[in-house]
């Protein structure tokens, strides 16, 4: 049963709310316009500090990688070589220093690509990757955490077209994921299972916000979008981490990231922004019974193409809101092809 009205909607993961306001999604819109991203790019662009074989702008030289290529940021955020040092000024000015890595992942060497125009075995290599790089930099003592995501698009900050993504990795846990610890492990020792597995299971008998499943992960729209487009994938199982993963969930994790990025690209025939990333337990040492493996994907377009969603105002000072109704953008996503608009021929991948 849905409420047809102005309502609020509790993210579970976070214990935020988000307001839904479905009878303005027709709204007339005189707003800010965005130009559309040139679709058109070389294989090789000479310029470009992530292609093979080109130089940086720390001067180092890119190898003529043929898979994925994996650095440290040139720009970290967060740096390694630091003395511990802190600060607490009655409670009132508090800071404290905060070491980690800051790591670059290239998903091939075609410049002119993004996910959704990869294969599923192309996509499997990237998983195989961020395997790599979680199980290796969580095994350093000063990391507790490893955040991988990815930024796609310029209107998501991101400053090289060629399809990357990236890693930060630190002492602690960060704001976001350490909200979805404490609720998760709230709800574990209350029930003996993961909070997200017990979602799924009524996701999947209601079945109004499930978008494409497939032997070993759902793709839904959750019930607390907050983002016009938002999606996340969950698999079936139980899994704390990304190295749980077995063959067929690979597989069916590249499949169904797919997927999901042809269908963003399919809604406005466009290459479809976002900021993506993988929640999973922290590398702390703890067993984390409670964390279920997710991914997140926040879009920002709303109307077209050119017309995006702004977070500001009562979004800013209150809480998040949105127009367009979970259920309503689950049906657009669902309903779109899954073979990529730019694709000439009648084979889906």
């Amino acid at each position: 049963m849905l409420i047809e009205g102005s309502h609020k909607r509790k993210n579970i993961l976070t214990g935020e709310w988000v307001l839904v306001s479905p009878h303005r999604s027709q709204r007339p819109w005189q707003g800010k316009v965005e130009a559309n991203s040139p679709e058109s790019r070389p294989q090789f662009d000479p310029h470009c500090y992530l292609c093979p074989g080109n130089k940086r702008a720390n001067g180092n030289i890119n190898p003529d990688y043929q898979s994925t290529f994996v650095f440290d940021n040139d720009f970290s955020a967060l740096q390694s070589d630091l003395d511990e040092e802190q600060i607490n000024d009655s409670d009132l000015i508090v800071a404290a220093s905060e070491k980690g890595i800051c790591r670059v992942i290239c998903f091939s060497p075609r410049h002119d690509l993004t996910l959704a125009e990869l294969n599923n075995d192309e996509i499997s290599r990237i998983i195989k990757t961020w395997q790599t790089e979680y199980k290796g930099l969580g095994a350093n003592p000063d990391i507790n955490y490893v955040q991988i995501f990815e930024n796609k698009g310029e209107i998501m900050g991101c400053s090289n077209p060629h399809p990357h993504g990236q890693i930060w990795a630190q002492e602690s846990i960060p704001v976001k994921p350490y909200k979805e610890q404490l609720n998760q492990l709230e709800y574990f020792n209350r029930h003996k299972r993961t909070l997200l597995y017990d979602y799924l299971q009524l996701e999947l008998i209601k079945n109004e916000r499930i978008v494409y499943e497939n032997n070993t992960f759902v793709l839904l729209v959750p019930y607390w979008a907050t983002w016009p487009f938002e999606v996340m994938i969950l698999p079936r199982r139980s899994i704390s981490s990304i190295l749980e993963f077995n063959n067929d969930e690979l597989n069916d994790f590249a499949d169904i990231m797919k997927r999901t990025t042809v269908k963003y690209d399919n809604i406005f025939n466009t290459s479809f922004p976002y900021s993506a990333g993988i929640h999973q337990a922290p590398t702390d040492g703890k067993p984390h019974e409670e964390w279920h493996f997710h991914m997140h994907f926040y879009p920002p377009l709303l109307r077209s193409a050119t017309v995006k969603k702004f977070m500001v105002g009562y979004e800013m000072l209150g809480n998040a809101q949105r127009d367009i109704t979970p259920e309503k953008a689950c049906e657009i996503i669902k309903n779109v092809s899954s073979i990529h608009y730019k694709t000439t021929t009648n084979d889906e991948y």
